[in-house]
């Protein structure tokens, strides 16, 4: 069965949707900060999709989302935010997530999107939006000469 990777550092948030993944037939890791959730994705096993918290210690949601996908090799896992942080707050510092719930969380929309993401993986994006995300990319450290 494909593996969901639990990003949460409330033990008992993280266990409740361990349960409730396995209940469904997941195999589930779990890490409590999105540090720790890198170093298990670059020495293990890629999940098939990923739930994180947003505000965590050591390396928040935001930043590991963000260094997730500049990794070539995990920046094709879907990516779900479970927060009780506001969706507002979260985009101003990550927006390449694929969904946002908010805490608490309602468990059969929260199944029915986990099996669907990872039959699915990630939604494609629309071109225009590639387009951008490629030139800021290419725009990023680009210096401008004074006075142009």
């Amino acid at each position: 069965m494909k593996l969901v990777l639990i990003v949460e550092d409330e033990y008992g948030n993280a266990e409740i949707l361990q349960l409730l993944l396995e209940a469904e037939g997941y195999r589930v890791a779990a890490a409590s900060n999105g540090q720790q959730a890198l170093d298990l994705l670059r020495d293990g096993e890629k999940p098939a999709l990923i739930l994180s918290d947003f505000m965590m210690p050591i390396m928040d949601g935001g930043e590991f989302g963000t260094a997730l996908r500049q990794d070539t090799a995990l920046a094709h896992i879907p990516f779900v935010f479970v927060s009780a942080t506001s969706e507002e707050v979260v985009q101003r510092v990550f927006q390449d997530y694929d969904a946002f719930m908010a805490k608490p969380v309602e468990i059969d929309p929260l199944l029915a999107l986990v099996k669907r993401l990872i039959a699915d993986g990630r939604p494609l994006r629309a071109d225009n939006e590639l387009a951008e995300e490629s030139m800021r990319q290419l725009l990023k450290g680009m210096r401008v000469p004074p006075g142009h």
